[in-house]
């Protein structure tokens, strides 16, 4: 195991063992935790070079809770959740100011490995992806790169991380064949599996329903209650009612605009229990957008 990601793991454990002392609120934060601190972002924005892309995010996401981030295209949800697990590393010209903590750890920390970050930090992505690999070999691949070569242990893992995504009984007789043959759903619950296999802490999800019918995005959300109580699951969704359906909180993000230089930046606008984010809202913006009255 690399040195780092021996550094994230003591960190995560010794934060598991202590009692976080919370910091007073800001106006975007919700002041009412009711489980252990999994992340606490504090004064975070974003840059693409030169240009700002999100700003002064703060928000604590707490442990196995599922946590929703809505807003109109381009507020900046999704680039908020790839800061999470450091997929905006990839884009050479991205940059993060602020401070991004992970159970007490600075994920952009002096010497902190993004690949040890995201083996503990999952991603699923908005269309389903599975590799031209079987079934078997897609969900077994993740511990593979881990060094797992045990077959049995690897069965073991397969099988439950299929389960797991709620797809073993549809799949257990073809695990040699092609994830590219499956459905929609049963392909997004593969990767879904896929990021089980290597037991991560959280589970991120940029929009997984937004290509699937109404069958399949009800199998997806109804995995999503199942595996909450093992994971921690932070979702970007287009649609509010998924949110009010799955999610204990709501972050509601808006755009700001600069008339001028015709650029879009995102701002936190709201944060809070999902409850009172749809039914009383503290800002007019969200009230707006909730109402249906602003897109």
């Amino acid at each position: 195991m690399e040195q780092s990601e021996q550094n994230v793991a003591a960190q995560s454990q010794l934060a598991d063992q202590t009692v976080q002392q919370q910091t007073q609120p800001s106006p975007q934060q919700v002041p009412s935790p009711t489980g252990p601190l999994v992340f606490d972002a504090k004064n975070v924005s974003i840059y693409y070079g030169s240009f700002k892309a999100v700003t002064d995010v703060s928000l604590n996401i707490y442990e196995h809770e599922i946590t929703a981030f809505i807003g109109p295209s381009g507020c900046g949800k999704t680039t908020v959740l790839r800061t999470l697990n450091r997929m905006n590393d990839l884009i050479p010209t991205a940059r993060v100011e602020g401070d991004v903590q992970y159970r007490g750890a600075s994920l952009y920390g002096s010497g902190v490995s993004p690949i040890a970050v995201r083996r503990r930090i999952g991603m699923v992505f908005q269309k389903p992806n599975p590799f031209p690999k079987s079934i078997y070999d897609n969900v077994a691949y993740g511990p593979r790169i881990n060094g797992e070569h045990n077959k049995g242990k690897l069965n073991e893992i397969v099988e439950r991380s299929l389960r797991q995504a709620a797809l073993w009984d549809e799949v257990k007789d073809r695990l040699n064949h092609s994830g590219l043959g499956l459905s929609g759903g049963q392909a997004q619950r593969l990767c879904i599996a896929r990021t089980l296999a290597v037991e991560p802490d959280v589970v991120l999800m940029d929009e997984p329903c937004s290509a699937l019918d109404p069958i399949a995005t009800g199998a997806i959300e109804d995995l999503m209650h199942e595996i909450k109580s093992r994971y921690t699951i932070v979702i970007v969704t287009h649609n509010m009612q998924q949110a009010t359906r799955v999610s204990d909180r709501t972050a509601f993000y808006s755009v700001l605009r600069d008339e001028k230089s015709d650029t879009r930046t995102g701002v936190l606008v709201e944060y809070g229990k999902t409850e009172q984010i749809f039914q009383d809202p503290v800002d007019s913006r969200t009230e707006a957008y909730v109402s249906g009255r602003m897109g």
